[in-house]
């Protein structure tokens, strides 16, 4: 023990070498001490130093020396690969975002393609298409699922409080423009530069105030009381009722 400690003192400090808290048989002649270390920089943590004797020889070496954090200690995070830990809008001017050869939102541009798409001659009028707009991969029924269910649930869709509180439904809406695809039975681009989903994907039953069924209020013609000006004039009752006088109150 003796010997654990002085070791683990040249590691750090003397004075950062705490009381010996247990003492661990790990194989045959081999010994691992653990100290409490009291370094402020790092506190919870125990020095582990590891002895071990050579078969039939007399003195005990030192194997190992290692700082371990113990429980309530403050360690880094466990490191999560960049593409668990990439989030929506984490990707800025220059930065690139490489795709997976094996992402399932993708699939060949030629790839599911049914039988009423192929002209007599076998040629497939979708591959010719997509590759003339230089799009070697077009989205797959799993990226149309994803991204479906991502707008849905998101801002876009009909739970968000906005669209709640909406008076109507984007899909009376004259400024929704819907998507092409299979996507259109649920989705449209908002074209209203007022709303605040201008240039956005919402979900048909989405809505907002600037809905273009929304109308001002009708003004409603009350009929007006008359108004006495008792500020200028006095009102005089004179004993004899027939005769009745106003009388100015500046005279």
């Amino acid at each position: 023990m003796d010997l654990a400690r002085s070791v683990a003192a040249e590691v750090g400090r003397p004075d950062w070498v705490g009381e010996h808290l247990t003492a661990q048989v790990e194989d045959t002649r081999l010994v691992t001490h653990y100290f409490d270390c009291l370094d402020p920089s790092y506190p919870g943590w125990t020095y582990a130093v590891t002895v071990v004797r050579a078969s039939r020889a007399k003195d005990v070496t030192v194997n190992e020396v290692v700082l371990l954090p113990g429980e309530g200690a403050l360690t880094a995070p466990e490191w999560v690969p960049w593409k668990e830990r990439l989030r929506p809008g984490d990707v800025g001017v220059g930065d690139l975002l490489p795709t997976e050869e094996d992402d399932e939102r993708l699939v060949p541009g030629y790839a599911q393609v049914p039988d009423s798409e192929l002209d007599a001659e076998g040629m497939d009028k979708q591959m010719v298409w997509e590759l003339g707009l230089g799009r070697r991969q077009v989205l797959s029924e799993v990226g149309r699922e994803q991204a479906a269910e991502r707008w849905y649930n998101g801002e876009a869709g009909p739970k968000s409080p906005i669209a709640t509180a909406a008076p109507a439904r984007c899909t009376t809406c004259g400024f929704l423009t819907p998507l092409a695809g299979e996507l259109r039975q649920m989705f449209g681009v908002c074209t209203n530069e007022f709303a605040p989903d201008d240039g956005k994907v919402v979900s048909l039953d989405h809505g907002c105030g600037a809905h273009s069924e929304v109308r001002r209020p009708t003004p409603q013609n009350e009929p007006v009381a008359p108004v006495v000006d008792e500020l200028g004039y006095d009102h005089i009752v004179f004993d004899d009722t027939a005769e009745l006088e106003l009388v100015s109150s500046d005279s």
